[in-house]
């Protein structure tokens, strides 16, 4: 009986844990893209009206889509949509899959003609194709977020898009710099690039991303300068800066009379005895 007992309280317990872990998948799979899970230590933390909190590439994702749109002159809802889409298609990660032959941060298709799966999963290329789609449709200025996001997207779940709307004009108000020390991000103490690779790619992307002709790659780490024609334009480009720190190693951003360190992961408020349209970095030396 005590043998009989024991397997009987065994096989129980084995058919929770199978309960448990198929009502663990059923919840992944209808609500995933919603679920907020929380953050591994690198993070950021956005603050603009409202508070969003991303990972590392999350942000850096963000930061890109937010750039190329203004890049390529489109007003402000435009970066609302566009980030919204992309909170929803892939919650702002560049992923190498999706429904049928969907790829990348606004899970296009190639077989639907929006380019090859390399470019697709660029995130500067993938973003330009989506303004250029959103900028063809008819009165979408006057839609509502998810209604313009629906005629380029085309989904089968034409309501999904305006869930992220708060989180977008959020990110939207911070990264096109219309708040001060909006972004600020923690970086872990191994960042992905550190000394000239760093500053090269940092200076290469940032004028990719802006379109900044002219500017080139440090030679002293501690004392990269990017020009600003104005206090919006300089949040903008420190923001970004921040927004890419873990991928591209920086180590310090100030602007003003606010400096963002990657030892302490905020904005603090520090002597302003540099340009007041300049934007200071510094990368993480080479070890």
């Amino acid at each position: 009986m005590r043998v009989r007992t024991r397997a009987a309280i065994v096989a129980a317990g084995v058919a929770v844990c199978v309960l448990a872990l198929l009502g663990v998948w059923f919840v992944a799979k209808q609500f995933g893209n919603q679920l907020r899970l929380p953050m591994a230590s690198r993070t950021c933390t956005v603050q603009a009206d409202g508070r969003v909190v991303l990972g590392a590439d999350q942000m850096a994702n963000a930061a890109t889509i937010a750039a190329i749109g203004m890049q390529r002159r489109m007003p402000e809802r435009a970066v609302v949509v566009a980030l919204a889409t992309a909170y929803q298609e892939s919650h702002l990660r560049n992923i190498a899959h999706g429904d049928r032959d969907s790829l990348g941060l606004f899970q296009q298709r190639p077989s639907q003609g929006w380019g090859t799966p390399e470019q697709i999963r660029d995130p500067r290329y993938a973003a330009d194709k989506f303004y250029s789609s959103l900028r063809k449709v008819k009165g979408w200025e006057k839609m509502r977020i998810t209604e313009a996001a629906q005629r380029v997207q085309r989904s089968a779940y034409p309501e999904a898009y305006q869930k992220w709307a708060d989180e977008s004009e959020v990110l939207t108000r911070a990264l096109l710099g219309d708040a001060t020390g909006a972004v600020a991000c923690t970086v872990g103490p191994t960042p992905t690039m550190r000394g000239p690779a760093a500053a090269t790619a940092l200076v290469r992307n940032l004028a990719l991303d802006w379109g900044l002709p002219g500017l080139t790659a440090p030679t002293d780490l501690t004392d990269f300068t990017v020009p600003a024609t104005d206090t919006r334009d300089g949040w903008r480009y420190a923001h970004w800066l921040v927004s890419h720190a873990d991928d591209h190693g920086v180590k310090r951003v100030r602007f003003g009379d606010l400096e963002w360190t990657a030892e302490h992961g905020t904005w603090d408020r520090v002597k302003n005895d540099g340009a007041p349209t300049q934007v200071l970095a510094e990368v993480f030396a080479a070890t």
